[in-house]
């Protein structure tokens, strides 16, 4: 392989939550690497994407959702996301149409108006508008506030103008050689994916306090001793509250069965075989006030 015509590059992607990042990154790498829900804060840590085609490969950076922080947790995503931005090739700042500039947009903007690197921006769920043309307005806004680079009206869920953002960013990365094996489209850990699987089935399935106080770990993952098709995957949802806890295991354990039965079919994409799943469910006060705790839930400062 040339590297002067191979390109490889690296694109974080900025925004406060709910504006589609996560569903954009799995759509644009042709596979689910990272969790989505419609609850704010889905995204709690950086999720490396990698799209790898014969003359390019381009790692995108999922961030967790910039917001105003009112935990330990919450404010080491929002670090983890600014952190994001450096050491990539070009940023896409991603927004959802609306009329007037939101305020933790315009925070976002004037923490880049440091940065040298082009920032596109790309305001997605345009399939929304009652008319296409209702996006002026909203470019017109954003437009005032940063010296973009390129503006993209986008929907992922439509796959509306995803082509054309992804030619831009082709050409303002560098030559190089591929960083990453062709076979490989995130960097986090088969224990990782699985934990973040059964995270988006308690999101999906729980309301209220319950989805933002939930942590998941893998305790251990092991072939099968009786049949050698399957693996046994063993996991631990954490809670903060008792209360919390009886909701999670719910009445004759209907919903932890739930959360169970749901999660089985991604973790068998994840490991490429059938699985055995057994789920516990503690509880672990505060935990998101905890440093301690949070590094032993694996929110460690430099694992975001």
């Amino acid at each position: 392989m040339q590297i002067d015509t191979h390109k490889s590059g690296f694109v974080a992607i900025l925004g406060r939550p709910n504006v589609g990042k996560s569903t954009f990154v799995n759509q644009m790498v042709g596979k689910k690497v990272a969790i989505i829900s419609n609850k704010p804060q889905t995204t709690r840590n950086r999720i490396l994407g990698i799209l790898t085609k014969e003359n390019y490969q381009i790692a995108f950076t999922d961030t967790p959702g910039i917001h105003k922080a009112q935990t330990e947790l919450g404010r080491r995503m929002v670090h983890a996301s600014y952190e994001a931005a450096n050491g990539v090739d070009c940023i896409l700042f991603m927004t959802t149409p609306v009329k007037q500039v939101l305020h933790g947009d315009e925070i976002i903007l004037e923490n880049l108006k440091k940065t040298k690197l082009p920032v596109f921006l790309v305001i997605n769920k345009v399939d929304q508008l009652k008319r296409f043309n209702d996006i002026d307005l909203t470019i017109a806004i954003y437009k005032d506030l940063f010296p973009f680079a390129g503006v993209y009206p986008i929907s992922v869920l439509e796959n509306k103008n995803l082509n054309h953002l992804l030619e831009d960013i082709i050409k303002v990365i560098p030559f190089g050689p591929k960083y990453y094996p062709e076979d490989m489209s995130s960097d986090h850990s088969n224990r990782f994916l699985i934990s973040e699987a059964i995270r988006e089935k308690i999101l999906n399935l729980t309301k209220e306090e319950v989805p933002h106080s939930i942590a998941c770990v893998v305790d251990h993952i092991d072939q099968c001793p009786t049949n050698d098709a399957y693996q046994d995957v063993y996991a631990t949802i954490y809670v903060e509250r008792e209360s919390q806890k009886r909701i999670i295991i719910g009445k004759n354990g209907e919903m932890v069965k739930s959360i169970k039965e749901k999660s089985l079919s991604d973790i068998r994409n994840i490991l490429g075989s059938k699985v055995h799943l057994e789920l516990w469910v503690k509880v672990k006060k505060d935990w998101k006030d905890r440093p301690n705790d949070l590094s032993a839930l694996g929110y460690t400062t430099d694992s975001f």
